[in-house]
């Protein structure tokens, strides 16, 4: 797996490998994650391999703004402020057709993110298109934000991200809240 860091400078490598269906270690405004393109569906379906992921539970996406979010899900007023706080994940109805893998939607639901980290917000803007993601972690084992503590979780997988990003060790945070508001009484469902 080749190693990178998280700079201007490798933005150029960063497109090219989600363009090409990499599954990529990056990391965000929260933990670390794993990314790729949410339309593509053999890179999504390797996040759930690399993860160990049961495909009950779909990946959320990343889009840049209101205006990319609302090309793949029905968004009003009240939904677009808790959009707008970049440490949650708000499950919305999908628009159809649905474009992305079905591995990012659930019952015609999408978790959509607006994150606020500087490079992805870059690879976002340039990349125009939503990208899957969720922790950097194998399913049941805890998030985190040290990046030796994420390699080292991969290091013996059978399959495992092709591009890792490293920015270090992040500042200490947990995953986002995710908060499903498809119905009239918002319901947390990740504290």
């Amino acid at each position: 797996m080749k190693i990178i860091t998280a700079k201007k400078e490798n933005l150029k490598i960063i497109l090219k490998g989600l363009k090409s269906g990499k599954v990529l270690i990056f990391p965000t405004d929260t933990v670390y994650g794993l990314i790729c393109d949410a339309e593509n569906k053999k890179a999504v379906n390797k996040i759930f391999k690399i993860k160990e992921r049961d495909k009950s539970k779909p990946l959320a996406v990343f889009v840049k703004n209101i205006v990319a979010a609302k090309k793949i899900v029905h968004i009003n007023k009240k939904q677009e402020r808790f959009l707008k706080n970049n440490k949650l994940t708000v499950i919305l109805k999908a628009k159809k057709p649905y474009k992305l893998s079905p591995l990012v939607y659930k019952k015609g639901t999408i978790g959509i993110r607006m994150p606020d980290y500087e490079v992805l917000n870059s690879i976002l803007e340039k990349f125009k298109k939503p990208i899957a993601q969720t922790s950097a972690n194998i399913s049941g084992r805890m998030a985190t934000t040290k990046i030796k503590e994420v390699l080292e979780q991969f290091k013996n997988q059978k399959v495992g991200p092709d591009l890792t990003i490293d920015a270090g060790d992040l500042p200490k945070n947990k995953p986002s809240k995710v908060v499903d508001l498809t119905k009239k009484q918002l319901k947390i469902l990740r504290k």
